[in-house]
């Protein structure tokens, strides 16, 4: 079993920081890609950022210079610092990450179970 757990969702004001962390946690080879996704209501979920086990990123072009991703491969963790917020960010945030299992034909993708993010005054 994988575990994903996601905290330091919440209410902030636009223009203010808000940090979210995801650790993966349960029984696995080895975990590839890790990221953030975002699911606004009435609207399909959305990549936000993602990062490769190297720690190479990759954003989504409304977030590009506002969040940045970072992972730490010894704790399982990836982290989203969101700066600079706006209304139009307000979503649920999910973490995800592409697991391998051991003698598996191939990697898997597994998900948080979501964060509220609220941008507002």
């Amino acid at each position: 079993q994988v575990q994903l757990a996601e905290s330091g969702g919440g209410l902030v004001q636009p223009g203010g920081p808000l940090r979210l962390s995801c650790a993966a946690s349960g029984s696995f080879f080895s975990i590839g890609d890790m990221g953030w996704y975002r699911q606004a209501p009435g609207k399909q979920r959305e990549l936000v950022a993602t990062i490769t086990f190297d720690g190479r990123p990759k954003y989504a072009d409304s977030v590009k210079g506002r969040f940045t991703i970072a992972r730490d491969n010894a704790q399982n963790t990836v982290t989203l610092q969101m700066n600079s917020l706006k209304p139009e960010d307000t979503a649920v945030y999910y973490c995800n990450a592409v697991i391998k299992h051991r003698f598996a034909i191939a990697p898997r993708d597994y998900w948080g179970q979501g964060t509220q993010v609220t941008v507002s005054s």
